[in-house]
């Protein structure tokens, strides 16, 4: 499937609606969404970038958690929440590490994703571009002893480095 090319002035140009369905596929908060179409025009992806982290760390613990639940977990391919076909897509990418992986990894993914869940009340979140399982695997073991007060900043930052990669493609820079 052939994706349309997109720059700053398609996306500054969008209404408020299909700008917010659109930043939607980068970040599954619709509060952060809602703010960044109301925050537009938009002069360049360093701009744009910077009003995402800025938007992003000025959501509360709730909004986090509903972006969140837009991805699904490492190894698997359905998300909590309802996503965009897009948002699916890019998720499938970002997660190509685990496709060839060994069953015993994937196993061992899955059990600390089921115990990180239960832990924290969300699942394990990673920016899993360019990592292996192993990689993803690794950083889990590590972040699973973290307590919560930790462990919820280094959650939003992983999702903070996902919504920019997103974004980059969404406009395709």
């Amino acid at each position: 499937m052939e994706t349309a090319q997109h720059d700053m002035d398609w996306l500054n140009a969008l209404s408020d609606s299909e700008a917010e369905t659109e930043f939607l596929k980068c970040c599954g908060s619709r509060t952060w969404a809602h703010q960044m179409a109301e925050n537009r025009p938009f002069a360049d992806i360093e701009e744009l970038t910077a009003q995402a982290s800025e938007t992003w760390w000025e959501l509360d613990r709730n909004e986090w958690l509903e972006a969140f639940r837009s991805h699904p977990k490492i190894g698997e391919r359905k998300a909590a929440a309802e996503v965009s076909s897009q948002a699916q897509s890019w998720s499938g990418q970002e997660q190509s590490g685990v496709q060839n992986s060994a069953a015993k990894t994937l196993d061992e993914l899955a059990t600390l994703n089921h115990e990180y869940e239960a832990r924290f009340g969300y699942i394990y979140i990673v920016c899993a571009t360019g990592k292996s399982s192993e990689e993803m695997l690794s950083i889990l073991k590590t972040r699973i002893g973290n307590d919560a007060p930790t462990e919820l900043p280094i959650a939003a930052a992983e999702q903070a480095k996902i919504t920019e990669l997103r974004l980059r493609k969404l406009i395709h820079q």
